[in-house]
Formats: C-alpha cells, sequence, structure tokens
C-alpha cells in the first residue's frame, strides 16, 4: 500500500498566449496600446472580442459611428479610416485566463519599430495600468516625441462605470480632430 503524497496539488500550468498583428497604416494619428488579447479575443481572433469589453463602445462614442453594429473587419477598417490604429505591448506571455495579472515571463513588441514606421503618429493611449506600465517603460527613450495618454481599461475587469471611463477616452476625439 502506498502512502499519498503530501504535496500540494499544482495549478494548471499557464498556456503560451500570443498577440495578434499591429492594424495600423501611414495615415495613423492615434495608436491605441492594450496589453495581451484574452481568452476569448484569441479564440475569436479579434482584438476586443469579448462582448463585455467596452472598447468597442468606447472606440463608437469617441468616432461617432456604431463600431458595434459592424462586422470585425469593417470595424477595423472603421477606425483605420479615421486614423486610429492597434496594438499590444506584450508580444507573447505565459499567461491563465484572461487577467493581465496573470501574465507571466512576456516578451515584448518592438513598440519603437513600428511608431517609428507611422510619420502622422501624435498620440500613444493605453488601454489600462498594465498597457501603461510597460509600453512607458518601452517608450520612455522616445518618449518625448510623442504624446502619451494612459486609459482607464476597457476590460470588464476594471469595472470602473462605462460613463467615467469615457470621459477619460473622449480626450483621443481632441487628438483626431
Amino acid at each position: 500500500m502506498s502512502t499519498p503524497s503530501l504535496r500540494p496539488a499544482q495549478a494548471p500550468s499557464a498556456a503560451r498566449k500570443r498577440c495578434f498583428d499591429p492594424v495600423v497604416d501611414r495615415h495613423t494619428r492615434v495608436l491605441v496600446l492594450g496589453s495581451l488579447p484574452g481568452e476569448q479575443s484569441l479564440a475569436l481572433q479579434q482584438y476586443y472580442g469579448n462582448r463585455q469589453n467596452k472598447f468597442w463602445g468606447l472606440m463608437s462614442q469617441v468616432l461617432d459611428i456604431d463600431l458595434v453594429a459592424l462586422e470585425y473587419a469593417a470595424r477595423l477598417q472603421a477606425l483605420l479610416a479615421h486614423g486610429v490604429g492597434l496594438w499590444d505591448v506584450v508580444a507573447e506571455a505565459e499567461r491563465t485566463g484572461s487577467l493581465d495579472s496573470g501574465i507571466r515571463d512576456h516578451a515584448s513588441n518592438d513598440l519603437l519599430a513600428l511608431v517609428a514606421s507611422l510619420p502622422q503618429l501624435g498620440l500613444i493611449a493605453f488601454n489600462g495600468g498594465t498597457a501603461a506600465r510597460l509600453g512607458r517603460k518601452q517608450l520612455a527613450s522616445d518618449a518625448a516625441r510623442w504624446r502619451l495618454l494612459d486609459l482607464p481599461s476597457s476590460s470588464p475587469a476594471y469595472t470602473l462605470p462605462f460613463e467615467q471611463k469615457m470621459a477619460r477616452w473622449a480626450a483621443l476625439r481632441e487628438a483626431l480632430a
């Protein structure tokens, strides 16, 4: 008869997650940087694919068009047509679930190379605290070239009411005017 092990049960291992390609063109004036797509976004292969994430609703108000009603490809085209680009600060990382607090052993995207390729870029906006913390660190050597803006996360995990999030996201309107 064997003795049961007294070792604690191990938590499920985190899977390696990878970001999407940037959505930008030479007309991008505002770049919105998230941290790393969550589980639903990765499953759908869509930026902000979780229907509870308020990104598309916030950007609808910023741009004064109903992005939520559009198909995903049309949403991306509408962003580009208005000078808005998307990417993430984390290229890949170990993470269980979708929370930024679960990000481990991350590799960063080359933000400096991307922003250097965008001749009309004037504002880099960070969608949430993790994106801001990691992104500002990456851009520190050249931060004076662009206006940097920390936004409250559009994630459902960040429970600030929509109206309060929108009050801060409205600053994107000014940058796009």
